[in-house]
């Protein structure tokens, strides 16, 4: 998967999971500025990651991501 395929995938996948308007999301939006909502929407967002994208990441790795774009690094690495 190229990288912009997966920047796509995951931005409509923090759309979902955090009820977000997924036109006003980009690699750069941060969470918990950005995107607001609680540890239940990460560990859906993580579960959502290893189901569609076959990438296990750590739900500690997750959380400490700071945008969207640090969260795509971290499935990156994974893939």
């Amino acid at each position: 998967m190229e990288r912009k395929e997966l920047e796509a995938a995951i931005i409509k996948m923090v759309a979902q999971c955090y009820n977000a308007d997924e036109s006003k999301l980009s690699i750069d939006s941060e969470f918990g500025k950005d995107i607001s909502g609680t540890s239940v929407m990460m560990v859906g967002l993580v579960s959502e990651i290893e189901n569609e994208l076959d990438a296990m990441i750590q739900l500690a790795d997750a959380a400490a991501c700071k945008t969207i774009g640090d969260l795509v690094e971290k499935v990156e690495e994974e893939l």
